[in-house]
């Protein structure tokens, strides 16, 4: 019984939310541009990418302060389930929402839109449904992602095997074990950052995304070992955070922290293209700056009800603006892309659209679906 006991929520990290919901509209920024970009090199909001590694380091120390002194009175199962609750309805909300954009972004550069056949289509919006990567072979777009529907759900791949190895070996390990784990994933981020090629996985088909952490959409080995490179430091440094209880205020914390991402976001490619000093900025972000970020997140405290009343909306808008933004962006990359001789004027406008549909979208989509069927599985499915 003491095993399955539902236990309440502990109190809110409000500077942390409010940091993810600032980096999930850095990442619609990244990805609007993204579309006029000729590659990583030349992109503005250069490092929004890494938003990605800033999520993991959060989603680590979170769950190591939601999850580390509750294992004597919660199952594995329990968990899973709560976990589950807080996780799965958005990402099945975000399959519909890109299987129903998904015509809408029929263009060539999206080789195989339209022309896939129907029950790859159907067979790939299944297995999105349950989080079960697909392999080339039920590519429906033609950027061979694992989720063909909505792109950036391979992040929410990772999330779930992140919060897997939690379950059955992190949080079994002192804090030294810890730590040479954590020391062993910064090495992988190393060689990722700056293509050493230790173990032979990066391919030189990846040269365009050289000295960056760019990557872990697709089930190839290469894309795979960036994947978990991207999940294990940032994941296992905030765990290891959470654990130590280090953290430095600051006063206007949210704020500092707000600006120090966005710059961070927003620095162009350092050194230019193929130069390792970018990859020596990407290791340093990774490996310093997220948990300096998180730690003053974590220690500050919000002073007036304007800047709480701000963070909670970030935090709330956050999950569901990463989920389902991407389906609005296909559209807005084909007109785009069939549209270059438009007027500026006009691509600026759709690009504002983009933006406000996008962030329209996920507060409907928070207020309308994803609350009201939490608090339902709550009440009927985790508290009994």
């Amino acid at each position: 019984m003491e095993n399955n006991v539902y236990l309440a929520s502990k109190p809110r990290y409000e500077i942390l939310d409010g940091l993810r919901g600032v980096a999930s509209v850095m990442v619609i920024f990244f990805h609007i541009m993204e579309t006029y970009s000729k590659g990583p090199a030349f992109q503005i909001i250069n490092h929004g990418y890494l938003a990605v590694d800033f999520f993991f380091v959060l989603s680590g120390f979170v769950i190591g302060y939601a999850y580390d002194d509750r294992w004597d009175r919660m199952s594995t199962w329990g968990f899973f389930k709560r976990r589950l609750v807080r996780l799965h309805p958005m990402l099945i909300m975000g399959t519909i929402v890109g299987a129903c954009f998904y015509f809408f972004g029929q263009c060539p550069q999206f080789g195989l839109e339209g022309y896939a056949n129907g029950w790859k289509f159907l067979a790939a919006f299944v297995l999105a449904l349950f989080m079960i990567p697909v392999g080339p072979g039920l590519d429906v777009r033609g950027w061979g992602e694992m989720n063909p529907l909505n792109g950036p759900q391979w992040s929410l791949t990772y999330e779930y095997i992140g919060n897997i190895l939690y379950a059955f070996i992190f949080r079994k390990l002192p804090n030294f074990a810890l730590a040479v784990l954590t020391g062993a994933a910064a090495f992988c981020t190393l060689d990722l950052c700056l293509n050493l090629n230790v173990f032979g996985l990066l391919t030189e088909g990846r040269n365009y995304a050289a000295y960056t952490v760019i990557g872990g959409w697709s089930l190839a080995p290469e894309q795979i070992y960036i994947g978990f490179t991207r999940l294990l430091y940032p994941f296992l440094s905030g765990l290891l955070l959470s654990r130590i209880g280090k953290k430095i205020s600051v006063k206007g914390g949210f704020w500092w922290c707000s600006l120090l991402l966005v710059a961070i976001f927003s620095i162009p490619c350092v050194g230019g293209p193929d130069n390792i000093m970018n990859g020596v900025y990407n290791a340093a972000c990774i490996l310093f700056l997220f948990p300096l970020v998180v730690m003053i997140g974590a220690g500050s405290r919000i002073k007036g009800e304007k800047s709480a009343r701000i963070c909670t909306f970030l935090g709330e808008i956050s999950y569901p603006i990463y989920i389902t933004h991407y389906p609005v962006l296909y559209m807005q990359m084909n007109w785009a892309w069939n549209h270059m001789d438009a007027p500026i004027y006009a691509h600026v406008v759709v690009a504002i659209s983009s933006v406000l549909i996008s962030i329209g979208l996920a507060y409907a989509c928070l207020k309308l679906y994803d609350l009201p069927v939490r608090k339902w599985l709550t009440e009927n499915w985790l508290k009994k």
